[in-house]
């Protein structure tokens, strides 16, 4: 896609969500939550919510997988003004990174100053449990391909830009703060992203922990890099939702059991989700 089409799909893509929040009585927030595989319950949660399904916005890709629903909402979390993206977009399902990444682009359009990006993982360290919650530390990405690729265009940011401090310090100390005052254990580590669809095999996981991965995924990263190239802060929490191949011997990895765990974890999630969203924008 040329940059100025780009440029004009993502004001068209804005303008509707602007157009649809307004009409709502609402006011554009400024932090966005973005929810994974099997979490979406937490868009129920909203006060005053408008919906906007995908395929009302201009350009937005439509998820093809059934475990994301579909739709932005926009509305109150415990009176925190919120867009909430129930389900996102994948490489896997043939779309390139500018389109994964699109909807952060738009969120920049709108203004958007913080993104917290969830997803179901795969358990990588084998001192992780299915049903922990790891706060992303640090990511890794071995595919060379990357939504920043492209003619430069220093409204989208810079070319060349530092990923040291992708995942906001600050932030992680408030999502600390918010598991240890709900006695809800955090994990720590680096997700790994693998491009799917298919799940890793043994000798890639094997792999993917001697280069220092604790849980591995097919999401989140394309977007952090874009939130990077924004200027976004940026927040990334994984439920380990199964233990990566080979790590538990005997048993093989399935998208039902991804989904399945997801969804006895979305409570204890979703309360975690609350109290960060609630702390973070108290201590802007």
């Amino acid at each position: 896609m040329h940059m100025n089409d780009l440029l004009t799909c993502i004001e068209q893509a804005a303008a509707l969500v602007r157009e649809r929040v307004a009409a709502a009585g609402m006011e554009l927030p400024h932090t966005a939550l973005v929810l994974g595989s099997g979490l979406g319950y937490l868009a129920d949660e909203l006060e005053d919510a408008v919906r906007i399904p995908y395929e009302d916005i201009p350009h937005f890709p439509v998820s093809t997988v059934a475990s994301h629903a579909g739709f932005l909402a926009a509305g109150r979390l415990n009176g925190v003004p919120l867009f909430v993206f129930s389900g996102r977009s994948h490489y896997y399902e043939g779309y390139d990174f500018t389109t994964v990444t699109f909807y952060v682009r738009v969120l920049q359009a709108l203004d958007v100053k913080t993104l917290i990006l969830t997803n179901a993982a795969g358990g990588v360290n084998t001192d992780f449990a299915v049903g922990d919650l790891m706060l992303i530390t640090d990511h890794i990405k071995l595919c060379a391909d990357s939504p920043a690729r492209g003619p430069a265009d220093e409204r989208l940011g810079a070319r060349f830009f530092d990923m040291t401090h992708t995942y906001t310090p600050r932030l992680q100390e408030i999502a600390r703060r918010a598991a240890a005052e709900l006695s809800v254990p955090l994990r720590e580590g680096v997700y790994f992203y693998m491009g799917g669809p298919q799940f890793e095999t043994p000798a890639e996981i094997r792999m993917i922990r001697l280069l220092g991965g604790d849980a591995v995924g097919m999401s989140t990263v394309p977007e952090a890099i874009v939130a990077a190239q924004s200027g976004m802060e940026l927040l990334g929490i994984s439920c380990i939702t199964n233990m990566a191949a080979g790590i538990v011997a005997g048993t093989e990895v399935s998208d039902d059991e991804v989904v399945v765990a997801a969804a006895k974890m979305s409570r204890t999630f979703g309360e975690l989700m609350k109290a960060i969203v609630a702390k973070a924008a108290k201590d802007v």
